[in-house]
């Protein structure tokens, strides 16, 4: 079980790339038929800030999850913030893209949340 959820995760961070570095909305146009139209996950103030609040906290508790007890697990953690924060200033020169700052806090705050919240689980666990 644990391979396949090893497997979601990495196929869970190459879409993420993907869809993060594709010059328009992938799901936009997949739902919408419009690559400029993000879809929002949740109806909200925040637009689709939440969004990456929402992907960067699944993907990082399935890594989190998954590495807990490998010797991995910093690495996983060090190369989550630096794919939060890389991805997001991509964006600056992938067309039809832009860096909004919003969303750099988002993807930051989704794997801090999803760090606390396996540090949390790993210490009620503890015997």
């Amino acid at each position: 079980m644990i391979q396949f959820l090893k497997l979601i995760f990495h196929i869970s961070v190459l879409s993420l790339i993907v869809l993060s570095l594709y010059p328009g909305s992938l799901i936009g146009y997949w739902l919408y038929g419009d690559f400029g139209q993000q879809p929002n996950l949740i109806n909200n103030p925040f637009g689709t800030t939440i969004n990456h609040f929402i992907v960067y906290l699944y993907v990082s508790l399935l890594g989190f999850f998954v590495y807990q007890k490998k010797e991995t697990f910093q690495k996983i953690v060090f190369g989550l913030f630096f794919l939060s924060i890389i991805l997001e200033v991509l964006q600056i020169i992938v067309p039809n893209r832009s860096f909004q700052l919003g969303d750099l806090i988002s993807n930051i705050f989704g794997v801090l949340v999803a760090y606390c919240s396996i540090k949390i689980y790993l210490f009620i666990k503890k015997p």
